[in-house]
């Protein structure tokens, strides 16, 4: 009888080791908060061949985070991150040549990002680290001035849309077999050009690299 004891003690504490570890096969969906936060660097602002010397400045946006994995294996998954869109404030960098207030105007993009994630998986610990690398396309939309640009004369304003790396660290923190909580930082190259006209002189800003760190910590369930 206490063999069998000592043996279901064992079987159970060995169950325990490996209820923190992921499977290949696993699906996991999590859901939180995504910061994207530009580490911009920016070439001046031209109008009809001439240089302005103002670059530019966006500022960071907090949207919903929605991530969706799956192991191929036990250690590697493949990733998706996906959002709702960020929207970025776009300021002159220094000095408003225009008289028109700090803010030039805003867009707003969609970063979907598909990572492969490698896993370092101890089975034995509710800390699951992992290390991933990706391809990222970025869709800039609504861009637009604010209407005391517009009543300046700027106007048609355009971003193109980036392809580009991207690279991550994060973890998953198991609060049971199922449960799960997550954090992780990014790094994504997007890198774009814009153009508009001032009162149909043609400008543009030849070289725009936003290259964010995107911040996520959210919930996660493993099916």
């Amino acid at each position: 009888m206490k063999k069998s004891i000592i043996t279901s003690c064992v079987a159970a504490a060995l169950l325990s080791t490996t209820a923190f570890a992921h499977q290949a096969g696993d699906i996991i969906v999590r859901g939180g908060l995504t910061t994207v936060a530009p580490d911009e660097s920016t070439s001046n602002i031209v109008v009809g061949g001439g240089d302005l010397g103002v670059d530019l400045a966006i500022d960071n946006n907090t949207q919903l985070g929605l991530n969706l994995a799956y192991f191929i294996t036990d250690q590697i998954n493949i990733e998706l991150l996906a959002a709702t869109p960020f929207k970025h404030d776009v300021d002159f960098g220094v000095v408003d040549p225009l008289g028109t207030g700090n803010q030039l105007g805003e867009v707003t993009h969609l970063p979907p990002t598909v990572t492969v994630n490698y896993y370092f998986n101890d089975a034995s610990s509710a800390f699951q680290p992992y290390v991933g690398a990706g391809v990222n396309y970025t869709f800039i939309f609504d861009e637009e001035f604010t209407g005391a640009n517009e009543e300046a004369g700027l106007a048609d304003l355009s971003l193109d849309n980036s392809f580009g790396l991207s690279a991550q660290v994060g973890m998953d923190y198991m609060l049971d077999k199922n449960w799960h909580i997550n954090a992780s930082v990014r790094w994504i190259d997007i890198d774009t050009e814009a153009s508009f006209n001032l009162s149909g002189t043609e400008g543009s800003v030849g070289d725009i690299e936003i290259d964010p760190w995107v911040y996520t910590v959210s919930v996660g369930y493993t099916f």
